[in-house]
């Protein structure tokens, strides 16, 4: 048997123990419990000013159309397939090349694995992206099954950007000390991210699951895991300070500022240059593959318009 006193310095070996661990694993993750966010300063990504814009040579602006290749990556559960035939007829037509990532599946192959773990899927469909689509595509954007896209106005806002520089951008959120890219908005990341990715994943210490005690969503997990790779969050903004990575649908956005500002509905709701909105059905997407592609005002000229070519071989609109 053990005696009093021997049982109470095996418990308190158990207490410093566990004290340890949460020391530790705060002093590398700094996340609060509960996603708590507070007030930060974000990293602002923003367009091209129009003025700039407007004086830029038509063959560059043909060259810079050209190099900007955009690799699209849809990621989601197989019980999500309602989704994947109108998003083969819709947006994903605008990527340069698109592919689907799916989970839940009994095949435990690279973009159809069993388990359902969000963060692995994710670490598998970066490395394996990277190995073979690496030096074809220079943004690399992860979005939802429920996410819709306008490629167009991403490349616009890629336009003058150094995709050898290490950054990653979207609609940020701040949960304790760690800034993130979420994962509802989409994810882009530069050609340079994903190669530091790459080297981190070999190392699967860095790249590990940080789910010590509290389940972490996978884009808090890359968030951090990019981190060691001095790459950071970049909240994307048109140039009047609106977000073009929306986390919800349109709909939802409108609804939200006729209550809260009936005056300015538009204005205050949703930028002229959106890029994503998240949280459609298959038929809104259809309805806004509608509206952003199909609909015409005949005799409306846009003068600062920028032609973006579709790949060779696409049938997008």
């Amino acid at each position: 048997m053990v005696s009093a006193s021997g049982a109470s310095f095996l418990k308190g070996m158990l207490l410093g123990s566990i004290s340890w661990v949460l020391i530790t694993m705060f002093g590398q993750i700094h996340i609060r419990h509960g996603g708590q966010t507070g007030d930060h300063k974000h990293h602002h990504l923003r367009p091209p000013n129009r003025k700039d814009f407007l004086n830029i040579s038509e063959v560059t602006f043909m060259e810079l159309s050209k190099s900007i290749r955009v690799f699209c990556i849809i990621f989601g559960e197989t019980e999500n397939n309602s989704y994947w035939a109108v998003l083969q007829e819709t947006w994903t037509k605008h990527c340069d090349k698109a592919e689907i990532s799916v989970y839940g599946t009994k095949n435990d192959t690279l973009f159809n694995i069993e388990r359902n773990d969000k963060w692995l899927q994710m670490r598998r469909t970066y490395k394996y992206v990277f190995e073979k689509y690496g030096n074809s595509y220079n943004w690399f954007f992860l979005a939802l099954p429920t996410t819709f896209a306008v490629i167009e106005n991403l490349k616009y806002l890629l336009f003058t950007r150094d995709a050898s520089q290490p950054f990653y951008l979207g609609h940020t959120v701040k949960s304790g000390d760690l800034e993130f890219v979420t994962m509802e908005g989409g994810i882009v990341l530069s050609i340079e991210s994903v190669k530091r990715l790459n080297r981190l994943l070999r190392n699967s210490e860095n790249c590990a699951d940080q789910s010590v005690i509290w389940k972490l969503s996978e884009d808090k997990q890359l968030a951090i895991c990019l981190k060691y790779a001095g790459v950071l969050a970049e909240n994307a903004e048109d140039n009047e300070g609106r977000d073009v990575f929306n986390t919800k649908s349109i709909v939802h956005l409108i609804q939200e500022h006729m209550s809260n500002n009936p005056g300015q509905v538009v204005e205050h709701c949703c930028s002229d240059m959106a890029i994503t909105f998240n949280g459609l059905t298959p038929q809104k997407m259809e309805v806004m593959m509608y509206g952003v592609y199909r609909l015409r005002a005949f005799g409306h000229y846009y003068n600062d318009t920028l032609v973006f070519l579709p790949p060779n071989g696409s049938k997008n609109d």
